[in-house]
């Protein structure tokens, strides 16, 4: 027998689905029959939902009438698309030549040890959310991350630690 707040769980649903269905065909209506609009229409829902979730990759190929190969062959192409909800807390670690030649790797690699030992203390899986990024013109600082927005560069791995808590802090 269902209760109350079953049904009530189960309207709010079938609420947000309506809802992203309407936002899908207003997105794709915005650009229809303009060159490229897959691409546009992907950046506007990345924009809405922070990634391109399936469901909505689902409505949008129902909408355009094309294949969902074809919405997935552009996600993933392009660095930019997301298939994943990203962190509270976004670290982007630059890799062009100078920060890669400065030890790059080395920070990608103790960031993401650093976030399975936090994880394993109880900090939630996915509150950061890293990426390695081509350049982030701050070649000077390099090897350089951009976390949240501010700049933390001439950084080892050692530095990486306290970088996360200070984050986490605020």
């Amino acid at each position: 027998m269902k209760t109350k707040s079953a049904d009530a769980e189960l309207g709010s649903l079938l609420d947000w689905v309506e809802g992203m269905r309407k936002r899908v065909r207003e997105i794709a209506r915005e650009w229809e029959g303009r060159e490229g609009n897959l691409i546009m229409i992907l950046h506007a829902i990345q924009n809405e939902f922070g990634y391109v979730p399936r469901g909505v990759a689902n409505e949008l190929a129902r909408e355009m009438g094309i294949s969902m190969a074809r919405i997935y062959e552009v996600i993933t192409f392009y660095h930019y698309f997301r298939l994943t909800p990203p962190g509270s807390h976004t670290v982007q670690v630059c890799m062009g030549t100078a920060c890669y030649l400065k030890g790059a790797e080395k920070l990608h690699g103790e960031l993401e040890r650093q976030l399975k030992l936090m994880e394993a203390s109880g900090v939630r899986k996915g509150e950061f959310h890293v990426e390695n990024v081509r350049c982030i013109g701050c070649c000077g600082m390099a090897p350089a991350v951009v976390m949240d927005g501010d700049t933390h560069g001439r950084l080892c791995p050692d530095a990486v630690k306290d970088i996360l808590k200070r984050k986490r802090g605020k």
